[in-house]
């Protein structure tokens, strides 16, 4: 009779470093263990997106601290006239308040879809949606504006030509991120309005039943979202 040899592999004999890493991802020994991969994936993407507005923010700041013509003054570009007077910066500040808002009412959705609330996560993610899309239209008013103005991404009338194509490159990439976040928040909270992941009916994100972790999921992407606003805001409008 042949015997079997069971033999236990040490921690010590396990590869270090960074192939040690390697191996625990590979492997799904340590990562995304308690973390489905939905979420797993949502969070790899926020990580990507991070340097790319990361890179874009840099190369703002770059071109603005490189350049020797006058960089425009963002409190009068970005002034409106009501009433008579010049009110700067008037329209970014509401434009950023609305955004912020979105924020809580996704958290609420959030909290209201694991509670399985349908109504209420409904409402808010359509709520949520109503205020992106509130923002979207702020920002082409805001194009318009400056395109009337003569700003354009090789020139503009208050300076340096840098600041047109700085802005449109990344307010435009922002946008389309929101523009991207209210179609795909509508999408979901039609189904969480029809209680497809209550009951598991098969389609787009709800082949499963019990997967309100989508609304989760799209509320990491939206405050994501809202996070680079903060910046784009500090960085663009304030400085």
């Amino acid at each position: 009779m042949a015997e079997t040899t069971l033999t236990h592999t040490s921690p010590l004999d396990r590869p270090q470093g960074l192939r040690g890493i390697a191996a625990d991802w590979a492997s799904d020994q340590r990562a995304f263990k308690n973390v489905s991969w939905g979420k797993a994936m949502m969070w790899i993407f926020l990580l990507s997106d991070t340097f790319i507005f990361g890179c874009f923010l840099l190369s703002y700041m770059t071109a603005r601290m490189s350049t020797r013509v006058p960089w425009p003054n963002p409190s009068e570009v970005f002034a409106l006239r009501i009433g008579g007077q010049e009110i700067p910066l008037i329209l970014i500040a509401i434009m950023t308040f609305v955004l912020i808002s979105s924020s809580g009412t996704m958290a609420m959705a959030v909290n209201f879809g694991y509670r399985r609330d349908r109504r209420k996560t409904a409402i808010l993610m359509l709520l949520t949606a109503a205020l992106g899309a509130t923002f979207v239209g702020m920002q082409a008013f805001e194009w318009t504006k400056l395109i009337t103005e003569g700003v354009r991404p090789w020139g503009n009338p208050w300076g340096a030509a840098q600041f047109g194509s700085c802005f449109f490159m990344i307010t435009g990439f922002h946008g389309t991120h929101v523009t991207i976040g209210v179609i795909f928040l509508i999408i979901v909270a039609r189904k969480v309005w029809r209680g497809d992941f209550d009951t598991g009916r098969p389609g787009f994100f709800t082949s499963r039943r019990g997967r309100y972790e989508n609304v989760e999921i799209m509320g990491l992407y939206w405050h994501f979202v809202d996070l680079v606003w903060v910046f784009i805001f500090a960085f663009f409008y304030l400085w």
